[in-house]
């Protein structure tokens, strides 16, 4: 049978077996056929030789070199509290107040260096190509200048701007 997706009571008669042994064996392997997530296949010509790429700038990263994971999260809530938390106890856990006073919103771009961990970050209010322009020059002048700079994206919108792959 060349099934992808088998249900208890399929794999237990294909097998000759009761569907109580197919699930006793499913659950010794952890496995959870009745679970799906969902995912989308690139339909791009490249993506083998992308993906070849990008895997080996992650295993095995050129020698003077950075390569640098980057992202984005947007829409953070920038909260304070209004009242200082009360101060610790021994065998107890912080406390402080439930309210607190919104300051709006912020953008968090983030570089991780994959090889030793490190990370770049900045807030900024927005999150347009202008600002992503702004944290790839933060970059480029927090990295030592004899090391060659990779940097690993996501396809979002502001990364794709003429300004920024100049």
């Amino acid at each position: 049978h060349e099934a992808t997706h088998w249900t208890l009571r399929a794999m237990a008669k294909v097998a000759g077996i009761a569907a109580s042994t197919v699930q006793g064996i499913w659950k010794a392997h952890g496995l959870s056929p009745h679970r799906w997530r969902h995912f989308k296949l690139s339909n791009d010509p490249a993506f083998a030789e992308k993906l070849t790429t990008i895997v080996g700038l992650y295993v095995d990263p050129p020698a003077h070199a950075v390569v640098l994971s980057v992202d984005e999260k947007s829409q953070i809530q920038a909260l304070d509290r209004t009242q200082p938390g009360l101060p610790m106890k021994k065998g107890r856990a912080g406390t402080m107040t439930h309210d607190y006073k919104r300051h709006g919103t912020t953008t968090l771009f983030a570089a991780l260096n994959v090889l030793d961990g490190t990370v770049i970050a900045q807030n900024m209010q927005r999150h347009r190509h202008q600002e992503f322009i702004r944290f790839l020059n933060r970059i480029e002048r927090e990295v030592p200048a004899d090391k060659a700079i990779h940097v690993i994206l996501d396809n979002y919108a502001a990364h794709k701007k003429d300004k920024v792959r100049a």
